[in-house]
């Protein structure tokens, strides 16, 4: 008998990382795939990226509408609300025999919840992890806490997952999926990435990726107009701008980033690079800047350096080549100015990823598989032992 699994996914990012995930599970003679399409996905905003899944041949079991027209706090809440309508309605038309969703945002959030309610296992991806600059921390371990299977990317991360009191039985090391589909992608050439882009990369080139600090609301603008006017001072470097996720702040952030490119034609902002345009962009770049998780987990892998800016990701597992800095222009300029420092690119050769160097996609689809089903929505709650 097959198991009815399904993935949801709500952004371009979490797809990409699944991506390896949902091809080993269509070709499971074991499993029947169902795929639940949410959040940006389907916005024409962020660039109606179901048309990737398409071309990639998923079919789309459900599609969850929630995005509101609007980055406020306020709809962001209404769009979890609705969020939760939607996928309570496809869960009970699929009933799937178990959920698998990763990460940490506010549409993963709701699809979890839904499933608790209806009493389907939760098998959570990527738990475990901190970022003390967004709300998605609270989200995150919010989830761990609805889920009964748990694939962590670190050491660090099951030991985490088993303090919040789940059963180390169910918390599996796996590394990170962002390792996997470097391994797995065959990346673009130079020349075909640039004619892709309809951008040189020059002989300089930056890849930018900046998403409001979600705790730090009222910051954001200002954060942004911070490291736009260091990259202002810097002419002579390509700069490929990718534009921020659906959260609370994120269109003031997307406004700068457009007026910036239409002002500086070393600038180019795009609203979806997709998987295989990112990963090839981080083999020819000199460096990333901004606040996102791939600066942490991906460009560790390609021996470059991220400038990781602000508090959106602190309490992450880094490398060595990952140079933290405040939101401040001269911070920022110190800091990019360190990742092209001849000494600091000389060690990037030898940088250990500490999210893994592979295998992660295999090692969730073994246990989703074979793992058993049976007993698994009652838990126990895990207690450490406390040494007075």
């Amino acid at each position: 008998m097959t198991r009815r699994i399904c993935v949801v996914t709500g952004t371009r990012a979490e797809y990409g990382l699944l991506r390896g995930v949902l091809r080993r599970l269509r070709a499971s003679a074991l499993v029947e795939l169902q795929l639940v399409v949410t959040g940006m996905h389907l916005s024409p905003e962020f660039g109606s990226t179901f048309h990737e899944i398409e071309a990639d041949d998923f079919a789309i079991a459900a599609r969850v509408e929630l995005l509101l027209s609007a980055d406020t706090a306020t709809g962001v809440s209404k769009a979890m609300g609705l969020g939760m309508i939607g996928f309570a309605d496809a869960f009970d038309r699929l009933q799937p025999d178990i959920i698998v969703v990763l990460g940490d945002r506010f549409e993963i959030f709701a699809a979890a919840a839904a499933a608790l309610v209806a009493g389907v296992p939760v098998a959570h991806i990527h738990g475990g992890e901190t970022t003390e600059g967004a709300f998605d921390e609270a989200i995150r371990h919010a989830i761990t806490k609805m889920a009964h299977l748990h694939f962590v990317a670190a050491e660090p991360y099951r030991r985490r997952v088993i303090q919040l009191g789940e059963d180390p039985a169910r918390v599996f090391h796996v590394g990170g999926l962002g390792v996997d589909a470097i391994a797995e992608l065959d990346l673009l050439a130079r020349d075909t990435l640039e004619t892709s882009l309809g951008f040189g990369l020059g002989a300089r080139s930056l890849l930018v990726t900046f998403h409001p600090a979600t705790l730090e609301i009222d910051t954001a603008a200002g954060q942004m107009a911070e490291l736009l006017a260091a990259l202002a001072q810097r002419p002579d470097t390509q700069l490929i701008f990718t534009m921020p996720n659906a959260d609370t702040g994120s269109r003031g952030i997307a406004e700068q980033i457009n007026g910036f490119v239409a002002a500086h034609p070393n600038a180019r902002a795009y609203a979806s690079l997709g998987q295989l345009r990112y990963l090839s962009c981080l083999q020819f770049v000199d460096g990333v800047v901004g606040n996102s998780s791939s600066g942490l987990a991906e460009a560790p892998s390609f021996g470059i350096g991220t400038v990781d800016i602000g508090d959106r990701q602190r309490g992450r597992l880094r490398a060595a080549s990952v140079v933290h800095c405040a939101p401040e222009r001269a911070a920022i300029t110190a800091a990019i100015n360190r990742i092209y420092d001849p000494v600091f690119r000389a060690g990037l050769a030898t940088t250990e990823n500490p999210y893994g160097t592979g295998g992660a996609a295999a090692g969730i689809v073994d246990v989703l598989c074979h793992h058993t089903l049976d007993q698994l929505i009652k838990k126990h709650f895990h207690d450490l032992d406390i040494v007075e």
